[in-house]
């Protein structure tokens, strides 16, 4: 890519392109090491006991550094234990696979996010309207989900579909407002967000949608045939673990975006759009097409997350609410960007988001320690993958490849 093409990509696409492109794997792996470090730090200074034992830090340091050190253990093994396993419980079903099925139920509507905006990421295009193509495919799956009966596969299938063709319409409305008329992607999301949540604000006042027994803003309930199947509720104990069939969606929408973006002919060609629109136009592509394709698919991932939250188990009145959205939209975008705009670093991405979550409720109960400090972690990881210099200058790592580089040893020059 030349230095003339990159001075003429907007300042947030150049970070896209540092973050997705110019940041390696370790450079990843350290943001998350220093992340945790900093959240160390503030678990310490937001714990008063610890904090007393400072004041008289240089007649007996020992016990500031000991109630520090015990602080952080206590936390992060909380952490560890509301996430991944708890060797302390006795084991059986529910205990040996509640915390990990906890991660997985929290990782699963991050994960098809993250795969919806990396993909937007990759053919150029910065989607910050999950959040709107969420709630309308959302309100898509909820309306087949309340109003159709019949076996439960096809219930469900409806159910789903609806959800998909909602948030592909809203999305491919950005693309072709993008592709036709020129306006930029950013702003129209945001508008379209505003829209989608006024739209949702109406729906649920209607007669169509309100749960006539309810006086707050809530739809009625989707009928049990089009909830989504829990995957582990035939084991013994474990009718409480939340983990349903979201998972595989998710898991076949990864598969789906792999083969799409490393096998597809318009994989390829969105690919080469985000890299440089002009020299895929000079190649015979067509970019608008890749631009509206791109969105609609992008939109139709985001519609899954929406269904999700209506026929999935995160959501016990199994309606639509509000907040239905759940801040899933613009989580998303870090997912994705932590993953490097991959599918399989959007998986490894959205797992570990999605075990800070569930450990975080655990870390809170069990040290007391505020769940505000993992939505801190999380913010700090994506803010270091952000400055490859400063992670490598900190760990005094050789310079890295620079964004223009990488995309040139693809083959993307301009």
């Amino acid at each position: 890519m030349s230095d003339t093409t990159a001075a003429k990509r907007s300042p947030w696409r150049r970070i896209i392109d540092e973050m997705v492109y110019g940041a390696g794997w370790l450079v990843t792996l350290l943001s998350i090491v220093l992340a945790m470090a900093v959240g160390a730090i503030l678990i310490i200074v937001s714990d008063p006991d610890v904090r007393g034992t400072f004041s008289y830090f240089f007649s007996r340091p020992g016990d500031a550094l000991s109630a520090s050190g015990d602080a952080v253990w206590t936390a992060y093994k909380a952490l560890f234990t509301g996430a991944i396993w708890n060797p302390e419980r006795s084991w059986n079903a529910a205990t040996a696979l509640g915390p990990i099925s906890e991660t997985l139920t929290e990782a699963t509507p991050l994960l098809l996010g993250g795969l919806a905006i990396g993909l937007a990421f990759k053919a150029g295009l910065f989607n910050i309207g999950g959040q709107g193509q969420l709630i309308v495919g959302a309100i898509c799956a909820n309306y087949v989900g309340f109003t159709m009966t019949g076996p439960p596969g096809v219930a469900v299938l409806a159910a789903v579909l609806a959800g998909v063709f909602g948030g592909a319409v809203y999305g491919a409305l950005v693309g072709l407002l993008k592709a036709r008329t020129g306006a930029h992607e950013v702003i129209v999301t945001i508008m379209l967000n505003h829209i989608a949540a006024a739209f949702l604000a109406w729906v649920l006042t209607t007669s169509v949608f309100k749960n006539p027994t309810r006086n707050d803003a809530i739809s009625k309930s989707v009928s049990d045939d089009a909830l989504l199947p829990r995957l582990l509720s035939w084991l013994p104990e474990g009718s409480g673990l939340r983990l349903n069939s979201g998972l595989l969606l998710a898991a076949l929408a990864t598969v789906f975006c792999w083969w799409l973006l490393s096998r597809s002919t318009l994989g390829f060609e969105l690919r080469a759009v985000g890299a440089n629109a002009a020299a895929a136009r000079t190649a015979g592509m067509s970019v608008g097409r890749s631009q509206i394709m791109a969105m609609m698919i992008s939109g139709g991932l985001m519609g899954v997350v929406g269904a999700t939250q209506v026929l999935g188990t995160t959501n016990a009145s199994h309606a639509l609410t509000p907040q239905v959205d759940a801040g899933l939209g613009f989580t998303a975008i870090t997912v994705a960007l932590l993953g490097r705009a991959s599918p399989v670093g959007t998986v490894f991405a959205a797992l570990l988001f999605g075990a800070l979550q569930a450990g975080g409720r655990a870390m809170q109960a069990q040290a007391g320690v505020s769940i505000e400090i993992v939505g801190v972690i999380q913010a700090l990881i994506v803010l270091f993958v952000a400055a490859p210099p400063l992670i490598r200058g900190l760990f005094r790592l050789r310079g890295g490849e620079s964004a223009q580089a990488a995309l040139a040893s693809k083959g993307w020059n301009g």
